[in-house]
């Protein structure tokens, strides 16, 4: 990029926050968290819904470049369970850990565990101009938890084409630089990065 760019990232989650923070890195776009976070209320039934309500909230608040993440985990054997509903799976009340507990209960009388991770980044630069760019991860869920490398069901999730290894699978949580490179996350980042850096150099 000729010239950098701030971005507010739309958020109170650290780990998405940091994560992102690195794929941008040496783009010339900058994502910082927020000074303090907006209690915005996600209405949409799907995922770039949700991701411009928040983009939206933080861009009218501090007035500056913002970019928001809404991802979420589909199973093909639980249609309307996870998706844009993926963070609420089993009730708020639960921790990650036991949702992916939940989700392998759930699972355990099925064949088919094929499930995906997508991401949809909004990224709003002006009140003109909005961007969407999604990234997906095709793979199956596992019927044990493995790994510490990750966060929410990435101990659960094994990517298709992640089979290094003895033992075969391995989950999103037992290599983190396959997820830096791969994950939904990195796939929509990638896309952002390539056509913002013409775009804002123009």
């Amino acid at each position: 990029l000729t010239t950098n760019m701030e971005l507010i990232f739309a958020s109170s989650n650290a780990h998405k926050a940091e994560e992102l923070a690195l794929l941008f890195k040496g783009s010339g776009l900058n994502i910082t968290s927020a000074s303090e976070s907006i209690s915005v209320t996600e209405t949409a039934d799907n995922l770039y819904g949700n991701a411009e309500i928040k983009a939206q909230a933080y861009f009218q608040k501090y007035k500056r470049p913002t970019v928001a993440d809404d991802s979420g985990l589909f199973v093909e054997a639980l249609p309307d369970e996870l998706g844009v509903l993926t963070a609420r799976f089993g009730g708020d009340q639960l921790t990650p850990l036991q949702r992916c507990e939940l989700l392998i209960k759930r699972l355990e009388n099925e064949t088919n565990r094929s499930a995906f991770f997508m991401c949809v980044l909004c990224f709003i630069l002006s009140p003109t101009e909005t961007f969407f760019f999604e990234g997906r991860l095709s793979g199956f869920i596992g019927k044990q938890i493995i790994g510490d490398q990750g966060f929410g069901y990435d101990p659960i999730f094994y990517p298709n084409d992640l089979k290094e290894g003895p033992l075969g699978a391995r989950s999103l949580a037992q290599d983190v630089e396959y997820k830096m490179g791969h994950s939904h996350r990195a796939r929509a980042s990638q896309r952002a990065r390539s056509f913002l850096a013409s775009y804002i150099a123009r």
